[in-house]
């Protein structure tokens, strides 16, 4: 496994941790424009998945295309 593909994994394999370790969110403080922490900590991590899947796609995407060119050359 290369260098990128491990960070990819990685990248995907981050929103997953955050979500399913419930214990380090459940609970109401601090909270954010009145909103209880569990809500918008949820919340956050729907862009902070979004750009690690886009890194995710990136690295592997350049990573295949390097592969490609080194082959044909």
């Amino acid at each position: 496994m290369t260098p990128a593909r491990v960070v990819a994994a990685l990248c995907l394999i981050a929103p997953f941790v955050g979500m399913l370790w419930v214990g380090s969110y459940a609970k109401v403080e601090p909270t954010l424009i009145g909103i209880p922490f569990f809500y918008w900590y949820q919340m956050l991590w729907v862009p902070i998945s979004a750009v690690l899947t886009s890194v995710a796609y990136i690295l592997v995407r350049r990573e295949q295309r390097a592969r490609k060119g080194g082959e044909s050359a």
